[in-house]
């Protein structure tokens, strides 16, 4: 039986979730504002004490004594043994960033690199940020030594953290948490040399989500221009004698009261109570701050760069706008939101000491240049090392076709070096679509971010991560030439990181879903044909230690990339959308266990993401508890060229799901497993796949396991952040034209006849429901409607709330006590 929390002014009630484990979802932000955990019910209550055995730095187990006594021993076992291997999981730590710096010494000349990390701390349900160098000496062309420092120091309240264009000065932001202002530190070598603190008055926090964040110093280090949250507009007061006009004289004696104002339209999921990007410079010497003057109100700002310095006194700030008109759809993990690259000339001036500071308030409006007027999409503006042209990528394909991601696109423009900016220059192609991708070659660039300097020293080729069917990969691509090559390894079947160059040598990351993260340093090697060759060597890290229990576990587990045909190639089909998809294999590799272990299927939302062969700290844990993993990345997914992408339009609810049993049949009928049972697990779009196969295979499942999934698409459209996607995903391209907030009675046909709920009937599947309150994209409704219409009609299900997680449950708490559940829960159905 499930039950919901709730909330009561005096105490709470909490669900019966699992014992012994009980990490309450309520307490989110921090323990210290957590009630007592209380549990009880109207037909057996029973009270829990205060009282915490901690049992080690992640998590905290109620004594034995206490736990309810319908919990059978069995279970009680699974729990504690889960969840303490769950731990050792979840302590892993990752690396966020990392930026490297050349330096002179006695000795000669070395590089230092610096680490970004996090680790998850459960208890505070936070993640822990901390910074930890090391010296890189190069012993000879192709040995290399990392000198790592003693420890780590942690970066406690800091929000984001950019080094200078020198290396020689580090900015920290500290954003509040309240009404306090937002603090700008500048740290030197040894000392913090200013700190400033910016009023609400001037701006709110600075945005550092990775999408609208932008933070960039000026080349003379005396400026840095930024995007945080425009000030709070005006409320309406009231006082006793009813409303207050502007500039009356106050009563000290008349109480007054704010009142709430016009609602102001947000950015969806993730942007809940954040206010509109808008554009700032600060002087590093004074802390002055000015807002940019001149852009319109009904653009977003986000991404800004520095042009480079030009013949005259003024300078450009070059950033992203998005624009919004009757209203702001969610823009979280949507690329199919129309934007442009504007250039607008900054309030500075060039001062006797020949470097720019800002003017003392200035009064006029800049003039603000569209330069992409051409492109329905253009973001991540980069600037070239001489500053002659602008390279930047877009999600034409994405926002002319209305899937929320697809391919994407590079392309570069003149700047001039004289600052007469020509709003008609001519945009050139680098890398175009990549429509149907021949088999091992390029298939398209899929990239999620720049480096802040991913130029090598020839000035005209940057260093990228692109995804590449089930992997992710490192590409070198000349801008000028549009030549683009794979520099990972092109027999890996790892997934690969860009962290940062070091010169021309590249520090990065790669992974499995069996092997633990490794460092590794990538020399550029010339041979006699001049084809260059890349050579990749292992770093000594400290950073991703894990326990020899976890290392054991893996090493009896092996991975593979498989290519599934596809079933019933019509002649309708493109030739990308008849080619064969892939989906991960995760088993034993002992011969003798493999026959028995039961499958877990693994399915991405999206539907337009990708599930990469990098390592997963929750995967790593179901399938080291006794689980194959058949992780399927189904026609629609990246990586694969923009036939395969776009054949899913339109189709949902159908194709994908026939691609997912088609890749379980595959596999079982070629040998490679004969599992004991099948469980599938999916989160949004990936719910929406594992509620569809329970009801349209009710007899393949043992288990499921639906995180904020996609049920009911005719509820859905009226609720969500992004309604156009359900017209898109559920018409086609066509559904681009037809969205609408005002759903015609054929559509919300339409809708219902895609979605899972239509097949509800037919289900028997056990299925566990981990569902975020606060999740836009998916509301809370809709998962909910589905379990209790499986409850009525006899189902077993068990219902997770997390009262304060959007749509990713990625909460440390949250994130813990999904898997946990999800791993017993598989457990129970699946002997």
């Amino acid at each position: 039986m499930a039950h919901l929390r709730i909330a009561g002014p005096h105490w709470c009630l909490y669900a019966i979730l699992f014992p012994p484990f009980l990490s309450s979802s309520s307490r989110l932000h921090s323990l210290s504002a957590a009630p007592t955990a209380l549990t009880l019910t109207r037909t057996n209550p029973f009270s829990i004490s205060s009282k915490r055995v901690f049992t080690s730095p992640a998590m905290a187990v109620l004594p034995q004594k206490e736990l309810p006594l319908e919990i059978d021993a069995s279970t009680k076992e699974e729990y504690a043994s889960q969840s303490k291997l769950l731990q050792e999981f979840t302590s892993i730590s990752s690396i966020d960033k990392a930026w490297t710096y050349s330096y002179k010494s006695n000795t000669g000349t070395g590089s230092q690199a610096i680490f970004s990390i996090s680790q998850p701390n459960v208890l505070a349900n936070k993640r822990r940020k901390y910074i930890l160098s090391a010296t890189i000496s190069k012993e000879n062309s192709s040995s290399i030594n990392f000198q790592w420092a003693a420890f780590p120091f942690e970066m406690s309240g800091v929000s984001t953290m950019v080094p200078s264009p020198s290396g020689s000065k580090l900015l920290l932001i500290r954003n509040p948490e309240n009404d306090s202002p937002t603090r700008f530190e500048i740290w030197s070598q040894g000392q913090v040399e200013k700190e400033f603190h910016v009023p609400q008055s001037v701006h709110g926090s600075v945005y550092v989500d990775g999408w609208f964040e932008g933070i960039s110093w000026n080349s003379d280090e005396t400026l840095i221009a930024y995007v945080a949250e425009e000030p709070s507009s005006s409320k309406p007061t009231f006082t006793s004698l009813g409303y207050q006009k502007s500039g009356a004289s106050k009563d000290k004696e008349c109480s007054s009261w704010k009142g709430q104002g016009e609602w102001e339209e947000e950015w969806g999921e993730t942007y809940a109570g954040k206010r509109q990007p808008a554009l700032f410079v600060i002087s590093t010497s004074s802390g002055e701050v000015q807002p940019i003057k001149g852009v319109s109100k009904s653009l977003s700002i986000g991404q800004v760069v520095w042009a480079p310095s030009n013949e005259g006194s003024y300078q450009y700030l070059v950033f992203v706008g998005w624009s919004a008109n009757l209203r702001k759809l969610g823009i979280k993990y949507c690329y199919n939101r129309p934007c442009a690259l504007y250039a607008v000339e900054a309030p500075v001036y060039k001062s006797e000491a020949n470097v720019f500071e800002l003017k003392d308030s200035p009064q006029e409006d800049s003039t603000v240049l569209k330069l992409t007027q051409s492109m329905s999409s253009a973001f991540f503006p980069l600037f070239s090392p001489d500053g002659k042209f602008l390279v930047f990528m877009s999600a034409k394909s994405s926002v002319d076709s209305g899937a929320h991601s697809a391919t994407d696109s590079l392309h570069k423009i003149d700047w001039p070096v004289n600052g007469e900016l020509n709003p008609q220059a001519k945009i050139v192609d680098v890398i175009p679509v990549v429509q149907c991708p021949e088999d091992g070659y390029f298939p398209g660039l899929y990239c999620s971010r720049f480096l802040s300097n991913p130029w090598l020293s020839d000035g005209c080729t940057i260093i990228l991560p692109s995804v590449w069917g089930s992997s992710q990969v490192i590409l070198s691509v000349n801008v000028l030439s549009g030549d683009v090559k794979r520099i990972s390894p092109s027999d890996s079947k790892f997934s690969w990181n860009l962290l940062s160059l070091d010169g021309d040598n590249i520090i990065a990351v790669s992974s499995s879903p069996v092997d633990v993260p490794e460092i590794r340093y990538g020399f550029l090697v010339e041979e006699t044909t001049k084809k260059p060759i890349w050579s990749w060597s292992d770093v000594s890290s400290p950073i991703f230690r894990c326990s020899e229990k976890v290392r054991s576990l893996l090493s009896s587990r092996q991975f593979d990339i498989l290519k599934i045909p596809v079933k019933g190639v019509s002649g309708s089909l493109k030739k990308g959308a008849s080619k064969p998809f892939e989906a991960i294999l995760v088993s034993s590799n002992s011969k003798k266990n493999d026959a028995s272990d039961p499958l877990i299927v693994m399915l991405h939302g999206g539907p337009h993401s990708v599930t990469l062969s990098n390592f997963s700290k929750n995967l790593a844990f179901l399938s080291s508890i006794g689980y194959n993993l058949l992780i399927v990345n189904y026609r629609g997914s990246l990586g694969f060229g923009e036939e395969a992408l776009q054949s899913i339009l339109g189709k949902i609810g159908s194709q994908d799901v026939n691609d997912v049993l088609t890749a379980i049949d595959h596999v079982i009928d070629m040998g490679l497993i004969s599992p004991s049972s099948i469980s599938v697990l999916g989160g949004s779009h990936g719910g929406f796949l594992t509620t569809h196969l329970i009801g349209q295979a009710p007899d393949k499942f043992a288990a499921a396991a639906a995180r904020n999934p996609v049920c009911n698409l005719a509820s859905m459209v009226n609720t969500t952040d992004i309604p156009d996607w359900c017209y898109v995903e559920t018409y086609g391209i066509e559904g681009k034209n037809k969205y609408t907030e005002a759903p015609s009675v054929d559509d919300l046909t339409l809708f219902h006849s895609k979605s899972p709920i239509s097949h509800i009937s037919k289900v028997k599947t056990p299925t566990i429901f981990l569902i975020g309150a606060k999740d836009l994209r998916v509301p809370m409704s809709d998962g909910l409607q589905y379990a209790r219409a499986l409850k009525e009609k006899g189902v077993d299900v068990k219902i997770l709330i997390f009262p304060d997680d959007t749509h990713a449950i990625e909460r440390p708490q949250s994130d813990f006590e999904s898997f946990l559940n999800i791993g017993v829960w598989f457990k129970k159905y699946s002997k």
